[in-house]
């Protein structure tokens, strides 16, 4: 299976340069499954359920959000609505949405997407790692699933990096999101899943984390959070990865960082 991963597009160009590239990438790469993650794409902050179909009409097959999935207060129907977006699982399960779907491709192969929230210098969740393993609890690679994709949403590259090792072989791949600057440690790790400890965004790069520098400086001089956080235009970039797995174990074969 091959499955492609843009990393958080943020505010209007990183939709521009995700929704221009969609089709392109599927052709070029051929690709199975396409992964979005909408976490910043409305004005930086959440996304709306008019983006979400937009992306869909245009070739993703699932949504993946982060702990602004809440921030555009339109989203919160749709979270229960469409089958193929998902929130944090291990926030509590009172919240609209749900934290991992099954996706099954036109061939009957079928793929367990999971989103979990980093703990580390965020807000207070459940352990991912534990939450991870009730989910995995009816899930086998190579049995009754084919491909099993973990985001990663947090701060610590360290949480990232750990948890990527503790699902080491019981899934396809932990791919890392969230601080949005791509890291350059894609790999197979040694039981065969395909790991990175961030993707990256889709946005601006001229900027700090997809915004304007102005408000982040102040932040840093003055301690001063009055201002608030304006994305960045201009010409995007979009980074993601391919990962390409195996159909008779699930396990990664190669792990691909791509840039556009």
């Amino acid at each position: 299976m091959r499955i492609f991963y843009c990393g958080d597009i943020v505010a209007r160009p990183g939709r521009e340069v995700v929704s221009e590239n969609l089709l392109k990438l599927r052709d070029e790469y051929k690709i199975d499954v396409m992964l979005l993650n909408v976490e910043n794409a409305a004005h930086g902050f959440g996304v709306t359920p008019g983006i979400c179909r937009d992306f869909l009409q245009k070739g993703a097959d699932i949504l993946i959000t982060g702990n602004h999935f809440l921030n555009q207060r339109e989203i919160v129907p749709y979270l229960d609505d469409c089958n193929v977006i998902i929130r944090p699982a291990n926030i509590p399960a009172e919240n609209p949405g749900k934290g991992f779907v099954t996706y099954e491709l036109s061939d009957g192969r079928k793929i367990l997407v999971v989103q979990l929230l980093g703990r580390l210098y965020m807000e207070a969740v459940d352990c991912p790692a534990q939450t991870a393993d009730n989910i995995l609890k009816n899930y086998t690679l190579g049995k009754n699933i084919s491909a099993i994709f973990v985001d990663i949403h947090a701060e610590a590259t360290s949480e990232k990096q750990s948890l990527g090792y503790y699902l080491d072989g019981r899934v396809s791949c932990v791919a890392g999101t969230h601080t949005h600057v791509p890291t350059s440690d894609a790999r197979i790790l040694p039981q065969g899943t395909a790991y990175i400890t961030d993707v990256g965004m889709c946005g601006n790069y001229d900027s700090v984390l997809g915004f304007e520098p102005s408000a982040p400086i102040n932040r840093l001089r003055r301690r001063y959070v009055g201002d608030r956080l304006t994305p960045a235009q201009g010409k995007a970039t979009l980074y993601g990865i391919l990962v390409e797995t195996d159909d008779k174990t699930g396990l990664a074969r190669e792990i691909t960082q791509i840039k556009i």
